[in-house]
């Protein structure tokens, strides 16, 4: 091992899995582990004397958690590369590591070649996502996309429209709606025209699946 070895540093507070890591990345060509911590605290003191380029760390440890640690850390050392290594698949835990400056994601029950590959990676100047996890995400990205689609789109509406909208897609006819909101039938239509230009739909079922989508038949 020389120099220009890749230097990790691990920061868990499993002894056995901060072991195991060891382990196993130091009989990585190129890589070597200079050291561990057994919690935030601990591994961030050690950032100035070991000057790690990689530090994985584990999202949920005692004290200062592994997101608040990923703050401090990229406060402190922008340029050092961070990675999450965690049992927790859920979008809100991602989230808030990407948002706290983590560079990677990867799940502990990942592959070696996936850990190798995802420190590679941020080495590289690239995020990295756990494969297991990029499908939801993705998922969770579009469903997020596209509510901020919907909801913007329903605010141009007046009152009124708003409330033609709901009635037309529960079912209502112009007669039925006018003697509901106490307007002609020509008024009615008239708010019907300008709801359905001003979201671009073009037919009662269209009206009905906006309605239904953006939360309007529930109000």
């Amino acid at each position: 091992m020389g120099d220009a070895d890749t230097k990790i540093l691990i920061v868990d507070d499993h002894a056995l899995l901060r072991e195991g890591l060891q382990s196993l990345l130091s009989a990585q060509p190129g890589m070597r582990v200079v050291g561990t911590a057994e919690d935030a605290h601990s591994g961030i003191s050690k950032i100035d004397s070991l000057s790690p380029d990689v530090i994985l760390t584990d999202l949920a440890m005692p004290e200062t958690g592994g997101v608040d640690a990923i703050h401090l850390i990229r406060d402190a050392h922008p340029h050092v590369k961070l990675i999450a290594l965690t049992f927790h698949r859920e979008d809100g835990y991602v989230h808030a590591a990407l948002q706290a400056g983590a560079d990677g994601y990867v799940l502990k029950d990942d592959s070696r070649d996936e850990l190798v590959i995802a420190i590679g990676s941020v080495l590289d100047g690239k995020k990295y996502l756990s494969p297991a996890i990029c499908e939801q995400v993705i998922a969770g990205y579009l469903s997020a996309a596209e509510k901020k689609r919907l909801e913007p789109s329903w605010r141009v509406l007046t009152r009124r429209e708003r409330q033609v909208i709901k009635m037309i897609a529960e079912g209502l006819k112009t007669r039925e709606i006018a003697e509901v909101l106490s307007l002609s039938p020509k008024t009615v239509e008239k708010h019907r025209t300008n709801m359905m230009n001003k979201l671009d739909l073009h037919s009662v079922s269209a009206v009905t699946l906006y309605a239904i989508q953006s939360g309007l038949i529930n109000e």
